[in-house]
Parts: structure tokens; C-alpha cells; sequence
């Protein structure tokens, strides 16, 4: 953390105002604010998450259409701009995931206590109303203040099993025939925005991601983290609301941060990727063509699908914040196929989403728009120093777990010939490692048997050697 530019520890100063926040007494709702708290709120998040960002709920209309409210954890409300808690969130700009240890934006007291939305407290928070059309295009939307109350914290490996017909309902959601239609019902508005969206071009990108299995404090193996409905309806639901939030900013007149994913710069590489495979892709970039190209290898190719979603998010290149100004044509977000598109849905662990929040409550009067821009920036690079140490620490965890397997034979493929080595992707367990042995030969996405050699998991090096 602290050779990326990270500062892990908090300052005196944000322990002081952590105790002022804790000692005070909350002050009555404004009456620009809803109680909304007789809804059947639930949020559906990872089972170790206690930083809850938000929940949801949604009603069927009288045209087929749907009402889906997103509520967002009113982080603004408890740390004002300028604060040393906003100072110290500011310079870090995101929470930090290791896998192993997990190093908060916000103090845990605020992230996962008095901000977050957890089961059966009333909190303060920032509603994305979002109107969705019976073909699950987004029609309009808005934002305003509420009370609410979490009625039921699921997990995504509980309820998606359950709306897959894969296993049973989880136990929160069995005692309740109301929440039992609730979820159904959440489900089935997802699917149908997660179909217009890929019907409008988005990109269905598969990846593999991996977390660690513990015991005692230490790591034992790793496992794949599935997507399923769960993950899928939350996905979706969070889309939409940063589509509308971003439009809703828009507008208004307002600068704001905006998340972008650029045209990709090296499209004729992707074309190029695409006709070694027998497909051809347009000359020009299309969102839309990519996407059917990626289902369609998934079909044919499930095993080396993974690898090619890797290559084209690499080719695509990073997301990036941006300031767009009143008047600014929008650079849109291509993975998406949106033109307009903000983060503001994780105030509690992104410091641009916080930023988000309060141009939604309060428009021009907290940040000037050569604020903003700074903030893009660092909040930027911060994405990006994050993103090093988590893939730093995904390759110590795997040689960790792999570390008393040493003389085994792996069945994997490989996934890149490049100067500096050769290197294979194994499936069970999932890792990645250089084949120091034996690669003469090799190409991407072969299939192939290796020995593991060496595992040096202070410098996260996985080594292999070619098996027959």
C-alpha cells in the first residue's frame, strides 16, 4: 500500500471528528425528505460485506412498465467537504481489497456502522428513482432524499442459486412470501434491462475472479467467484442508476465527474484478434459487432473465453473519470453503450461516487468545475495504484495456495508468449504462472499439462515446467 501511494493509517485528526460524529445527536429530517421506510427494502452484496452501499426495491406499474427505487447510503450527510474524514478520503480515493486484509476509504465505525445500510436501522440516504419500460429500456428518472430501512441483508451465493431454481431460498427470504416476490419481481425488471443493454450494444465481458480460502489467518487455497441472477440483478439495478444520475446531472447544468470508457485506440487490433479467430469485425468500432463476437466465441469456446475477454478489456483500455462541463459533447463509456454514465452508487468506498452525491443534493454551490477536475484525475490514478496492489496481492495468494502442491501436474492453457516468459493459466485451482521449463513451442491457447516447480509467494511467482 505505501509503495503505491497509499497512507493505510488514520490521522488524530479523523479519529477526533469520528468521536464528534459518534456523540452526536442526529437532528430531525428536513422536510425535502421522504420517509420511506414502510418499503420492502432489501440489499443482496458478498457475505463478508458490512460496508453496505445499497438497497432496492421496485413496484410493477399499471402499463407493464416498473418502478425501481435504488437507495444510496447518505455518506455526505455524516462527513461535510473540507472535513479532515473528507480530506483523508479525498487523498486515498477508494477502498483497497487485498483479498486478505481490506483498507477502508472511510473509518470502519462510518463505513460499515453509521453510514451503511445494514438490517434494521434507519438511515439517511440519496433514492434513485429509475422508470422502467416493458422492454426494459430505461425511460426516465430522478433523485431526492429519504429515510429507509434495510428489511433484509441477503448475499449473492444464498438468493442466486434460489432465482436460478438451484437451490433453496435462503432463510430471510423463505419466512417471507412478500420478500419471496419482491426479489422475483427485482429479477425479473434486471434481466430485462440487462437484455436492452446488450441489445443497444453493450459488452458482456467474461472474466475470472478469484478470492482466497482462510483458515486461522492464514490462506489455504483459492476458489472462483461465480456470477449468478444475484450478482447480475445488482449489476443491472446499478447501471441504471448511475445512467440516471448522470443524465440527471446533465440536466440540471451541472458539472459533474463522469465515468468513461473511450472509443478503443486499438480497435484494428481487436479486428485482428477477431479475424485470426474466422470472424470479421467492422473497420470502424462497434460496440455492438463486439459483443455478438463474444457470445458467440463464448458458445463455441468457453474454455478459452475468459482469456480473449481479458485480451479485449486490455485492447479497450482503462475506465477513467473525466469533468464534463455544461455544453461538453459526451465521451460516453463504450463497454456500457451509454453516452452518459457516473459512479455514485459506492459513496461509502469511492471517493468520486461520494463526490456524486453531493452534486445530486446540492448542485453548483459545493464544487467548482476546476475542482472537479482535479479530483478526476487523482481519483484516477488512485483506481489505477489500487487495481496494482490487488493484482499484486492475487499472485502472492495463489503461490501461497499453491505452495505445498509443489511436484503436482496441472492441466491448463496458455495465455501469453511474450519476451518475458511464457505463461500458463491452470484451472483447478485457478492461477497463473511462467513456464520456466519446457516452453519452446508453446502458443496462446494451447492445452497443456505442467508440473508446478516453485512458488515464491513474497514476490507472487508461480513457476512451471512443461509436463508430458
Amino acid at each position: 500500500m505505501l509503495d503505491h501511494g497509499f497512507c493505510p493509517d488514520f490521522t488524530p485528526e479523523v479519529e477526533a471528528q469520528l468521536a464528534s460524529i459518534r456523540a452526536a445527536t442526529p437532528g430531525a429530517p428536513g422536510p425535502d425528505v421522504k420517509d420511506l421506510r414502510n418499503l420492502l427494502w432489501s440489499s443482496i452484496d458478498n457475505d463478508s460485506t458490512r460496508d453496505l452501499d445499497q438497497i432496492e426495491y421496485a413496484e410493477r406499474q399499471s402499463d407493464g412498465g416498473a418502478r425501481v427505487l435504488i437507495g444510496i447510503a447518505d455518506v455526505d450527510g455524516s462527513v461535510a467537504k473540507g472535513t479532515p474524514i473528507d480530506r483523508r478520503a479525498e487523498a486515498e480515493g477508494t477502498s483497497v481489497y487485498t483479498g486478505v486484509e481490506t483498507f477502508p476509504m472511510l473509518p470502519l465505525e462510518l463505513s460499515t456502522g453509521l453510514t451503511s445500510l445494514g438490517q434494521d436501522v434507519d438511515r439517511a440516504s440519496v433514492i434513485i428513482e429509475i422508470s422502467v419500460a416493458v422492454d426494459g429500456t430505461i425511460q426516465s428518472g430522478q433523485a431526492y432524499r429519504a429515510l429507509v430501512r434495510n428489511r433484509a441483508q441477503l448475499t449473492y451465493s444464498a438468493v442466486g442459486p434460489w432465482l436460478e431454481n438451484k437451490g433453496a431460498a435462503p432463510p430471510k427470504v423463505a419466512a417471507s412470501a412478500e420478500l419471496q416476490a419482491q426479489i422475483k419481481l427485482q429479477d425479473d425488471i434486471a434481466q430485462k434491462m440487462r437484455a436492452a443493454r446488450f441489445a443497444s450494444g453493450a459488452l458482456d465481458i467474461e472474466s475470472i475472479e478469484t478470492a482466497p480460502t482462510m483458515s486461522d489467518g492464514h490462506v489455504t487455497g483459492i476458489e472462483v467467484m461465480l456470477k449468478n441472477r444475484a450478482t447480475e440483478l445488482i449489476e443491472d439495478f446499478m447501471i441504471g442508476a448511475n445512467e440516471v444520475m448522470a443524465r440527471s446531472l446533465a440536466s440540471s447544468n451541472v458539472a459533474s465527474i463522469r465515468r468513461v470508457v473511450k472509443t478503443p485506440e486499438r480497435w484494428p487490433r481487436i479486428v485482428e484478434l477477431a479475424a485470426a479467430l474466422g470472424e470479421d469485425l467492422p473497420p470502424a468500432p462497434d460496440s455492438r459487432a463486439l459483443n455478438n463476437f463474444l457470445m458467440k466465441r463464448r458458445q463455441q469456446d468457453p474454455l478459452h473465453a475468459p482469456d480473449l475477454s481479458l485480451a479485449i478489456v486490455k485492447l479497450m483500455g482503462p475506465g477513467e473519470y473525466v469533468v464534463e462541463r455544461p455544453g461538453d459533447p459526451p465521451q460516453g463509456h463504450f463497454g456500457l453503450a451509454v453516452h452518459d454514465y457516473t459512479h455514485g452508487t459506492a459513496p461509502n468506498r469511492r471517493y468520486a461516487d461520494l463526490v456524486t452525491q453531493r452534486l445530486i443534493k446540492w448542485g453548483t454551490k459545493v464544487y467548482t468545475a476546476g475542482e472537479l477536475d482535479l479530483i478526476a484525475k487523482t481519483c484516477t490514478l488512485h483506481e489505477d495504484a489500487a487495481r496494482k496492489v490487488e493484482r499484486a496481492m492475487k499472485k502472492r495468494i495463489a503461490a501461497m495456495a499453491l505452495s505445498s502442491d509443489i511436484g503436482r501436474t496441472f492441466q491448463g492453457v496458455v495465455t501469453g508468449v511474450t519476451p518475458k516468459g511464457t505463461f500458463v493459466r491452470i484451472f483447478e485451482p485457478p492461477a497463473e504462472g511462467r513456464v520456466v521449463r519446457g516452453e519452446q513451442g508453446m502458443d496462446v491457447g494451447d492445452q497443456v499439462r505442467v508440473k508446478l516447480v516453485d512458488t515464491d509467494a513474497h514476490r507472487g511467482f508461480i513457476d512451471f515446467a512443461r509436463s508430458s
